[in-house]
């Protein structure tokens, strides 16, 4: 899927070995300027090109298609990750262990959902309380995107 969309191998690549040494650093603000570049690397064509079939809406449109670019990111480098993650309070986008540390991931398009929806709902349905028990730091990170500038608007990061 990234080769298909960002056309460039060579970009892609290097987002992809960047996230890993993010990652084993533990650089949650390394991780907003990636996801920036992940988000940038992708031509305006493909935005237009790729419809939904269901809803007749561009893909730019809906949350899932940037969910989908962030996930492929991380699925290409082999790590273990969950989506849509069942809690008792609801579904959390993406989970990601790696490193002795717990990501946890919420996706909102601003278009769709007020400023600040993606870090408060991980906040406000309690996501991190599956994973106390295991004694790893938790962080929270709401990324919001624009399918108007077809970029990151918000990224937040909070402990959980």
């Amino acid at each position: 899927m990234l080769r298909h969309l960002v056309q460039d191998a060579k970009r892609q690549t290097a987002n992809s070995m960047r996230l890993a040494r993010l990652l084993e650093a533990h650089d949650c603000t390394g991780l907003k300027e990636l996801f920036h570049a992940f988000f940038a690397s992708i031509p305006y064509q493909r935005y237009a090109a790729d419809s939904c079939r269901r809803t007749n809406n561009q893909i730019a449109d809906v949350e899932g298609f940037y969910a989908s670019v962030v996930y492929s990111y991380f699925a290409a480098l082999g790590y273990a990750i969950v989506v849509e993650e069942s809690s008792n309070h609801g579904r959390l986008d993406m989970a990601v262990r790696t490193g002795g540390h717990v990501y946890l991931f919420e996706f909102k398009v601003v278009e769709m959902a007020p400023p600040g929806a993606a870090l408060a709902q991980l906040r406000e349905r309690a996501y991190a309380d599956k994973y106390r028990g295991g004694g790893e730091p938790i962080h929270l990170i709401g990324v919001e995107f624009s399918r108007e500038t077809r970029s990151v608007t918000a990224f937040e990061v909070a402990d959980g």
